[in-house]
């Protein structure tokens, strides 16, 4: 495991000195107990305890900053509750599959992928944000503020689906690089904001445009102004879209500053990572995007199918696009007892990608045979579908319920691991919870 993805009291148990360097950028001196704080590290720091720090020049090297070290539960995010911390830097959390029960995900509970150091709360002005709109592509290139976008732009409310590309990673043999996400890596939230499309309306899209791309105002975790941690972007179809917003509010309240807060881009049915968070461009490009995290290997899969731990040539690497059907067992948490006598009531979400889901199937006989399950119709498109069953047991003893999706196309999940690829994206393999029948 690398040292991005280890937990920060663990690092500092090991050498609280190399952690600092490693989780603040600090260089601390283990003789005088001082540290020399570079702008980033003091930026990260700042978003990690909520606050900005006035004596963060006289802290002693080597310490865990008190907001962090004295949780119960180690390192805590303002506004979150039960997460599971994944990394520290950047910060990444996944929510526990009992945790995403609710119809609308609530944003205490919308897990977090970060990819650089947001930008500090403290000097955020939400009316006076700006972005920009620009590209090789664009007829007219402007900006807005939030208030204006507020004020020019009609106003539109999505329940919105967004899931991580990696979501599911843990589960791939060999192991792939990365954030170790199990199965929490995905939430649907209500969404307030503009149409992207309206207001490329008012910029004017040329006919050679290709792809429509943001870049936030989250830094690199080097440090480096020059380097950016991510701009991603999606073909202009997919940009127009209804649907696609760029959003202020989330639940009818400011988005979380770490999810972030005061604006960013919501697309649905692809990978997270083209929801850009703390917008402040969006470029209009006559090529397929450039940025960063949109070439190498990147959130892209073999074109084929390869064989588990194979070197796949950038070449032969396409690029991800729709996520694939997947489904959730939300109620109950696995591992409870339950009474033989009873039926058990289980309920979940389910969604796939750019389609709807067609039906939801329940196992309990490891996917011998399948019982299908009620299915509600999405609120709005890209919104998951609330399914729920009621399942018997012919004996004590130890039981797991397996939940598979189907989506419009008649595409099915695997019952246990999908095709393998380099960097462990789009695994949907069936979800399932283990149950003491007594």
């Amino acid at each position: 495991m690398s040292d991005k993805e280890r937990g920060i009291h663990e690092l500092y148990a090991n050498n609280p000195y190399e952690a600092d360097e490693l989780v603040w950028g600090r260089k601390s001196n283990p003789l005088t107990r001082r540290g020399f704080l570079k702008n980033s590290g003091l930026t990260a720091m700042t978003a990690a305890v909520g606050a900005s720090i006035p004596f963060a020049h006289l802290m002693p090297g080597g310490l865990i900053p008190a907001a962090l070290a004295q949780s119960d539960e180690g390192f805590q995010i303002p506004g979150k509750e039960g997460l599971i911390i994944l990394n520290d830097r950047p910060v990444n959390a996944e929510t526990p599959a009992h945790l995403l029960d609710d119809d609308i995900t609530p944003a205490k509970h919308l897990f977090i992928r970060n990819n650089g150091t947001p930008p500090s709360n403290a000097n955020i002005n939400p009316d006076l944000w700006t972005c920009e709109f620009g590209g090789e592509s664009a007829k007219t290139p402007q900006s807005f503020t939030v208030a204006e976008l507020k004020k020019r732009f009609k106003h539109y409310t999505y329940q919105l689906q967004l899931e991580c590309g990696g979501n599911g990673r843990n589960e791939f043999v060999p192991p792939t690089s990365g954030n170790q996400w199990s199965i929490g890596a995905v939430g649907c939230p209500e969404w307030t904001g503009v149409r992207l499309k309206d207001v490329l309306d008012v910029v004017g899209i040329k006919k050679d445009a290709v792809y429509v791309a943001y870049y936030g105002a989250d830094t690199h975790l080097s440090g480096d102004p020059k380097k950016e941690p991510i701009s991603r972007g999606v073909p202009v179809y997919k940009a127009l879209e209804d649907e696609t917003l760029i959003a202020w509010a989330m639940n009818g309240e400011d988005i979380p500053h770490m999810n972030g807060y005061p604006l960013r881009l919501v697309c649905a049915g692809w990978p997270g990572s083209v929801s850009g968070k703390w917008l402040n461009r969006i470029v209009v490009r006559n090529q397929v995007h450039d940025g960063e995290k949109m070439t190498g290997t990147s959130y892209r899969v073999p074109c084929k199918p390869v064989a588990p731990g194979s070197e796949v040539p950038e070449d032969q690497m396409c690029i991800i696009e729709s996520m694939p059907v997947k489904s959730l067992i939300t109620h109950p948490a696995s591992g409870i007892e339950h009474d033989r006598a009873k039926k058990l009531a289980i309920r979940g979400h389910a969604w796939a990608g750019d389609l709807d889901v067609k039906n939801v199937h329940v196992s309990i006989d490891f996917g011998a045979t399948w019982q299908k399950a009620h299915l509600e119709a999405p609120v709005n498109r890209f919104a998951w579908q609330h399914w729920k069953s009621n399942v018997g047991f012919p004996s004590a003893g130890y039981f797991e319920i397996w939940v598979r999706a189907t989506d419009s196309a008649g595409r099915a999940q695997p019952m246990v691991l999908p095709g393998w690829n380099p960097k462990g994206y789009l695994n949907n393999a069936c979800h399932r919870i283990a149950v003491q029948v007594v």
